[in-house]
């Protein structure tokens, strides 16, 4: 019994340790005078406002949404005919492909995110907003890659050859067998490569940075000119956000399957 209550104790306090930096932040963007301080001085939500109604606050946080929807939709273009090629094409060499799908994710950001400044200033459309989006999808194209080789993996290849058998060609068999299957690790891909990128600075920086304010970059350039609780309140927007969109993967699919466990069907 004691035994118990010490693990349990001992979880506890590792759970508060870990919220902790989340706990001050919420607390400073409480505030209610424009200072960052722990406890709050009294208590407001105008600084959460102020990112809807701020122009600068308001355009930052547009940028970011719309470059974390476009990179995570091409991030899952890319990696859906990848994955589907190495779950079609079992070959020692077909991990050749899997390698390179992972290595931006592997390399240090800076490296990642110095090479694409260098790829975008040579080829001369450096600062161009699209290029973040390409930058972003490249950078983040590891998550669904993982989700939907997850996703294949599950398939049974029987499926595939009743449907080949009955005479349906590749399309038709993608189409209707492969991705009602795997739709859950296709929507779960996105929603990593979504948050990640929402929350990504320094390849964003590198690339569109002296044109193009994310929110990331917008709290970075705010910071020259004085502190004040809206950097904090953005950060649990943030957090607010990717709660949210894991929750609704939560409530409507199989979290456990998309972590990659088995049903009780499949084991």
């Amino acid at each position: 019994m004691m035994e118990t209550f010490l693990r349990r104790l001992g979880f506890a306090l590792v759970a508060l340790f870990l919220a902790g930096p989340l706990i001050v932040v919420a607390g400073v963007s409480v505030n209610e005078r424009q200072s960052l301080s722990f406890p709050p001085q009294g208590f407001s939500i105008a600084w959460y406002s102020q990112i809807f109604t701020d122009p600068g606050w308001r355009a930052a946080l547009i940028a970011s949404v719309l470059l974390a929807a476009f990179s995570a939709a091409l991030a899952v273009i890319i990696a859906l005919p990848l994955s589907w090629f190495l779950w079609r094409r079992v070959a020692p060499w077909a991990n050749v492909f899997r390698l390179l799908g992972v290595a931006p994710f592997i390399l240090p950001p800076v490296i990642t995110a110095l090479g694409l400044l260098t790829f975008w200033a040579t080829i001369g459309f450096y600062g161009q907003p699209w290029t973040a989006v390409i930058s972003h999808a490249i950078f983040f194209v590891t998550l669904p890659l993982v989700t939907l080789s997850l996703g294949f993996s599950s398939i049974d290849r029987s499926l595939v050859e009743v449907a080949a058998t009955m005479g349906a060609d590749e399309r038709t068999v993608l189409r209707t067998v492969v991705l009602p299957l795997i739709l859950p690790y296709l929507i779960s891909g996105y929603a990593f490569a979504f948050v990640l990128s929402l929350n990504e600075y320094i390849v964003a920086y590198m690339t569109v940075g002296f044109t193009m304010e994310t929110l990331p970059i917008k709290i970075f350039n705010a910071l020259r000119y004085g502190y004040t609780p809206t950097m904090a309140s953005v950060s649990i927007f943030f957090v607010a956000i990717a709660a949210l969109v894991f929750s609704l993967i939560a409530r409507f699919g199989d979290l456990p399957r998309l972590l990659g466990a088995m049903s009780s069907e499949e084991k």
